[in-house]
C-alpha cells in the first residue's frame, strides 16, 4: 500500500496537483514498509511501477482539472464493505476511483463465522433465521467446551470435520438458500458485500511471474471516464451483478469448501478454516472468486 500510493502520488504530481492526505493508517503502512526485506521491497517498486503507468492510461481525468488527493483507508473501512485499500478522489468534482493491493493471493474477503456473529444481517441487510441459530448452536457448545480445556486445532482430529466443519457450513448453505426465498436481490448483495459498493481496481503483485495484475471492477460506471482532452487507451465495459444463485452446495469431496455459482459469470468458493493453533469460538472464511464475468478486464503489466 505504501510504496503503490509513493509510486501514483509521483507520476500524478509532476503533471498534476496532488496531496498525500496523512493518517494513522499511512504511518502503519510506512512503518510496515521500513521493516520488509529489501528484495520484496524492490519487487512491490517495480509491481506499483508497472501497474500506475498503466492506470494513468486508464483513467485520463486523474490528470485533468481539479486537485488531487489520495489516502490509505482505516482496517474499519474494510469491515464496512469496501474493500479499496487506497482511494483517489478530487473532492470538487465528486470523482473518485479506489485500488485493492494484493501481495502474491487473489482472496476477495476474509470473513467469519462466530457464535453470536449475524452474517445475513453483515452481507446481505436480512438477519439469520431461529433455525440458523439452534443449528449453531451445538458446533459453538463444543468449540467453547475444547477451547476451555485449552485444546489445539490439532487435537480434535476428525471432530473438527464432524462436529464443527460440515455442520457449520451446511447451516451457512441452508440459511442463504431460505433467504433467497424472502429477497430475490441477495444475489446482487452478497457481491456487493464481497467487493464493495464502490467500483475499483484489483492490483495483485505476482512476483515470480515479474507482472503486476490489473483487474478493473467497473459494477456501478465509476472507472475509466473520459478526460476534456484524453480518452482512455482501453474502455473498460460495466459488468452486471448477477440475479439468481445457480448451485450453492459443498464443493465435490471437500468438506471444508462451499461453492457458489451464479449468472451473469460470478463464481465463488469459501473454505472455512481455523486461523490460530489453539481453538477459538469462531471460524475464518477463505473466499475466491473461482469465475468472473467475461466484462472483467484484466491486464498484465511486465516488468
Amino acid at each position: 500500500e505504501y510504496i503503490f500510493l509513493k509510486t501514483l502520488y509521483s507520476e500524478v504530481s509532476v503533471k498534476h496537483f496532488a496531496v498525500i492526505i496523512e493518517n494513522s493508517s499511512l504511518d502503519a503502512s510506512e512503518r510496515a514498509w521500513n521493516l520488509t526485506d529489501d528484495e520484496v521491497k524492490e519487487n512491490l517498486l517495480n509491481s506499483s511501477t508497472a501497474a500506475v503507468a498503466k492506470i494513468l492510461e486508464l483513467e485520463p481525468l486523474m490528470l485533468e482539472g481539479g486537485n488531487v488527493e489520495m489516502f490509505i483507508q482505516s482496517d474499519n473501512q474494510g469491515r464496512a464493505g469496501d474493500v479499496r485499500d487506497i482511494v483517489v478522489r478530487k473532492a470538487e468534482m465528486s470523482w473518485q476511483i479506489g485500488f485493492s493491493l494484493k501481495h502474491n493471493h487473489f482472496a476477495v474477503k476474509h470473513s467469519r463465522l462466530s457464535k453470536g456473529l449475524d452474517f445475513g444481517k453483515e452481507w446481505y441487510s436480512h438477519s439469520c433465521s431461529d433455525e440458523y441459530w439452534k443449528s449453531i448452536k451445538p458446533v459453538f457448545d463444543y468449540l467453547e467446551e475444547q477451547k476451555l480445556l485449552c485444546k489445539k486445532w490439532s487435537d480434535l482430529g476428525e471432530c473438527k470435520v464432524e462436529k464443527v466443519y460440515k455442520p457449520l457450513l451446511g447451516a451457512f448453505v441452508r440459511e442463504i438458500k431460505d433467504s433467497l426465498r424472502v429477497d430475490v436481490k441477495i444475489p446482487s448483495k452478497m457481491v456487493e458485500y464481497l467487493l464493495g459498493q464502490y467500483d475499483f481496481y484489483k492490483v495483485i503483485s505476482i512476483d515470480n511471474k515479474q507482472m503486476a495484475q490489473l483487474q478493473a471492477f467497473n459494477l456501478h460506471s465509476q472507472l475509466n471516464q473520459s478526460g476534456k482532452t484524453k480518452k482512455p487507451t482501453v474502455i473498460i465495459p460495466v459488468s452486471q451483478l448477477p440475479t439468481r444463485i445457480v448451485h450453492l452446495d459443498f464443493k465435490p469431496g471437500s468438506d471444508t469448501t462451499v461453492e457458489m455459482y451464479m449468472d451473469n459469470g460470478w463464481q465463488f468458493s469459501f473454505r472455512i478454516h481455523n486461523a490460530s493453533t489453539k481453538v477459538e469460538t469462531s471460524l475464518k472464511f477463505d473466499i475466491q472468486i473461482i469465475g468472473m464475468p467475461a466484462t472483467i478486464i484484466t491486464v498484465n503489466c511486465l516488468w
